[in-house]
C-alpha cells in the first residue's frame, strides 16, 4: 500500500513538473526584435526577415563576439537568432549577377573593409554555424562598406530607387553594406501580366487595357499588347466581358501606330470618330491624331465635337492647329487669334507663344 502511495505521489510530482515546464504562448519582449519587411520593385516583391540586435554601446564591427572577424573569418548571420532571409518573387540580379526567384539565407563574411555577401538556398538555419559554403550557397558577391548615419538597431534600408533597380543595404552602428538588386523590368512585368490575366482579372476589360498600355508606354511586347487591347475591346469566349470604349480603342490605335499598321489604324480611327466623345476624350483624341500626323481626321473629329461643345476654347485651339498642320496658315492664324479672345488668364502667355510659333512655322505637338 505504501509503495502504491509513493508511486502515485511521484507520478503527480512528475506530471506537475512537466506541466510547469511546457512552453507558454505569452509574448515576451526580446532583445533582438523580429522584423519582416516587403518592398516591391516593379512587380518583384523583396522580403527581408531578420532579428534586429542593438549595439548597446559595443563597437560591433570590431567585436569578434558580435561579428566574427578575428583569425579565419567565418560567416555571420547578418542579424540575431535564425539566419536573416531574403526572398524574391522573380529572378533578379545582385550587383549584376543572376539569382533565381526564391528564399535565401543571407550571411556575411567580413574580410577587412571588404564584405562577402552570401545568398544560401539552405535558408532555415539557426545562425550561420552550420552553413556549408560548398553545398548551401547559390551566390556570393563582394562589397565595400561605407559610412552611414549611426543606427543603434541593425536594419536594412532600400535606397536610390529606380524603375528597375534599388540599392539594398544592411546598416548597423555607423557602417553600411550596400548591394544593388535589379530586375529585367519588361520581362518580369509581361510575365506577371500573363499570369494575372488568367485569373479574376480576365473578366475585367480595364485589366487587359492597362496591361496593353503599360507595354505601349514602355515600348515593349507590342504585338502581345495589341492582342490584350483587342481582348479588352472584344471580350473572351463568345464575347464575354467585352467592352468597346474610347479608352481601349485609343490604346489599340496607339499600338497600331507604333507597329506601323496603317490600314488597321485608319479603321480604328474611323471607329473612334463614330463614338459620342466627351469633351476630354475629344481633346485627347484630336491631340493624338495631330501627334501622329493625321490632321485631316483630327479636323473632322473636332468639327463634330465643337458642335456638341461650342464654348470649349481648347477644342478650337486644336482646330486651329489642325489647319496649321494641313499647311493652311491663314485659317490657322484666324482661328488661333479668335481663340485668344476667350483663352483663360492662366493660358494667355502660352497662347501668345503658340501663335508666334505657328506664325514662324516652328510649332510642334509636345512629346513628338
Amino acid at each position: 500500500m505504501k509503495q502504491k502511495k509513493l508511486l502515485f505521489m511521484l507520478t503527480l510530482i512528475c506530471s506537475s513538473l512537466l506541466s510547469y515546464s511546457q512552453f507558454h504562448t505569452m509574448k515576451i519582449p526580446k532583445a533582438s526584435n523580429h522584423v519582416s519587411e516587403t518592398q516591391t520593385l516593379g512587380v518583384t516583391d523583396i522580403t527581408l526577415d531578420y532579428h534586429s540586435p542593438a549595439t548597446r554601446g559595443r563597437d560591433v564591427w570590431n567585436n569578434p563576439n558580435v561579428i566574427p572577424t578575428n583569425g579565419e573569418p567565418i560567416a555571420w548571420r547578418a542579424g540575431a537568432n535564425m539566419n536573416t532571409t531574403i526572398s524574391f518573387t522573380t529572378d533578379v540580379m545582385i550587383n549584376g549577377n543572376k539569382l533565381s526567384s526564391g528564399t535565401y539565407g543571407f550571411h556575411v563574411i567580413p574580410r577587412g573593409d571588404v564584405y562577402e555577401l552570401i545568398f544560401a538556398h539552405h535558408s532555415n538555419q539557426w545562425g550561420s554555424y552550420y552553413l556549408d559554403l560548398a553545398e548551401d550557397v547559390s551566390l556570393t558577391v563582394e562589397v565595400q562598406s561605407v559610412e552611414c548615419p549611426t543606427s543603434e538597431k541593425l536594419d536594412f534600408e532600400f535606397l536610390n530607387w529606380k524603375e528597375d533597380e534599388v540599392t539594398l543595404a544592411l546598416e548597423w552602428a555607423n557602417r553600411r553594406l550596400p548591394f544593388i538588386v535589379s530586375v529585367d523590368l519588361n520581362e518580369t512585368v509581361a510575365a506577371s501580366f500573363r499570369d494575372e490575366l488568367r485569373g479574376i482579372n480576365t473578366y475585367h476589360w480595364q485589366a487587359w487595357n492597362d496591361a496593353a498600355r503599360w507595354c505601349l508606354n514602355h515600348n515593349t511586347n507590342l504585338e502581345e499588347a495589341l492582342a490584350w487591347a483587342e481582348r479588352s475591346i472584344n471580350g473572351g469566349y463568345n464575347g464575354f466581358a467585352s467592352n468597346k470604349n474610347i479608352t481601349n480603342l485609343t490604346t489599340k490605335a496607339q499600338l497600331l501606330n507604333r507597329l506601323k499598321r496603317t490600314n488597321e489604324l485608319d479603321q480604328t480611327i474611323t471607329e473612334i470618330s463614330s463614338l459620342n466623345l466627351s469633351v476630354n476624350d475629344a481633346n485627347a483624341f484630336s491631340i493624338f491624331l495631330l501627334g501622329i500626323g493625321k490632321p485631316q481626321p483630327a479636323l473632322e473629329s473636332l468639327n463634330e465635337s465643337i458642335k456638341n461643345y461650342p464654348d470649349v476654347w481648347y477644342l478650337k485651339l486644336n482646330r486651329g492647329l489642325a489647319y496649321y498642320f494641313m499647311d493652311n496658315k491663314g485659317k490657322a492664324m484666324k482661328e488661333l487669334k479668335a481663340v485668344k479672345e476667350i483663352t483663360p488668364d492662366y493660358f494667355k502667355k502660352r497662347m501668345d507663344e503658340i501663335i508666334e510659333e505657328v506664325e514662324n512655322g516652328t510649332y510642334k505637338i509636345p512629346g513628338t
